[in-house]
């Protein structure tokens, strides 16, 4: 019954200050937009990114041999560490947690061709597993390098998606041969597109992947390039770390405090930190959101002043017949909720239709897609909750602590 009577005060109250009301409205909803708005983009890039980042391979260690710094049991300092392929499946033996492995030999110096048309890309010998770390997927019809491949040491190759684009055009690539240097291979598979933001060899897109052993034969590699490997679980990757110079430096006789005797990339480390930096993004946008959403609180905080100065004769009678101080507290903070609710629903609702417009933009290759989230939700509504409650705060206790006598006097 309580809450029945504010209801119809409040909009009784509505319908007498109709413009003082809908500005008052405005004003969170513009807040809300705020809000919601930049969080949502700040998601979307935000997930655009690590997708972006997805596509060089997900759980992934870059491992390259380096320069020693140190002197080590008579060795001076200064000393290539150059790994062998071999090194890959010691690595995965002694060290279980290493779940995949694949050595890489990079070639950029011999051309690839067909007819008169020739580029010069990375000539990438590789395991089959690489495909499945790096997150190559070949078009339909077409497959990666398999373990046959390998074995049999196969002239095939499986081609970055616009380096076909550019050898064949609109022609189907699968079961066609190419010329790497004046060696003739056969096109087995040509890569999905797919997004990919960071490399270290150059980009999918413009690689040849040949199988290892093939690329040993034809170019007679004594050293891998480097090795790829992915880890059982990210939150082991420090550790793993520490366990391959402990194998390594055994192998290759050097302190196993030398940081700089190997090279080693850890993708999960760079997420981690791209983690860290969008959350300090998202924190950015939701103060700058919130000063917009404060301003309308403040507009809502001076309505609710102006309401208990009209009321002061109401909420006289109201003390005079009964009413306790808790029930003037709730009469007020109750109109304070309902027009910043009101304010907040108007808000989401601008907020998902300039969401779905921007949708039509084409801008989500760069900053992916806004996506009001759970988070995002959870958030804002706390943001107006907060609002909210100050907002009313002091107008309540304002309006409870009035003296009935005086009231009525007023």
């Amino acid at each position: 019954m309580r809450l029945g009577n504010v209801l119809r005060e409040f909009f009784a109250d509505l319908k007498a200050q109709r413009l003082r009301t809908t500005l008052t409205v405005m004003g969170i909803a513009w807040g809300t937009v705020a809000v919601t708005v930049l969080l949502a983009f700040g998601v979307g890039l935000e997930r655009q990114t690590r997708k972006r980042f997805h596509g060089m391979g997900d759980r992934i260690v870059i491992l390259w041999g380096g320069r020693t710094t140190v002197a080590y049991q008579g060795f001076g300092e200064g000393r290539y560490i150059r790994l062998h392929e071999n090194v890959g499946e010691q690595l995965t033996r002694e060290i279980p947690d290493i779940t995949m492995i694949s050595p890489e030999y990079s070639n950029r110096r011999t051309p690839i061709r067909r007819g008169i048309k020739s580029a010069q890309p990375n000539i990438t010998g590789i395991y089959p597993v690489y495909g499945t770390m790096r997150n190559i997927i070949p078009e339909m019809g077409g497959r990666f390098i398999n373990e046959n491949d390998q074995a049999q040491r196969r002239r095939v190759a499986f081609l970055g998606d616009e380096l076909a684009e550019l050898l064949f055009e609109d022609e189907e690539p699968v079961g066609q041969p190419v010329f790497i240097g004046e060696t003739p291979f056969t096109v087995i598979g040509v890569m999905q597109p797919k997004l990919q933001n960071s490399s270290y060899s150059g980009r999918d897109k413009d690689r040849v992947f040949i199988p290892a052993s093939t690329h040993t034969a034809i170019f007679g590699d004594r050293y891998v390039s480097n090795f790829v490997y992915r880890v059982r679980s990210a939150k082991l990757s420090e550790v793993i770390e520490e366990q391959v110079y402990q194998v390594l430096s055994r192998r290759y006789t050097f302190d196993v405090a030398d940081e700089d005797a190997l090279a080693i990339w850890d993708t999960a480390e760079v997420e981690r930190m791209f983690g860290n930096l969008f959350l300090g993004f998202n924190v950015f946008f939701a103060l700058v959101g919130s000063f917009t959403l404060t301003v309308g609180g403040i507009g809502v905080a001076n309505i609710m002043y102006i309401v208990v100065r009209e009321r002061t004769r109401e909420i006289g009678i109201k003390r005079s017949v009964g009413a306790k101080k808790r029930d003037i507290l709730f009469q007020f903070f109750a109109e304070t909720f309902m027009v910043v609710g009101l304010g907040a629903i108007c808000g989401f609702l601008l907020s998902y239709g300039l969401i779905w417009v921007g949708s039509f933009v084409p801008m989500q290759d760069f900053v992916g897609t806004p996506t009001i989230s759970p988070l995002v939700g959870v958030v804002t509504l706390s943001l107006l909750a907060a609002i909210g409650f100050m907002a009313g705060l002091f107008p309540a206790r304002k309006a409870a602590n009035l003296d009935p006598v005086e009231c009525l006097r007023h």
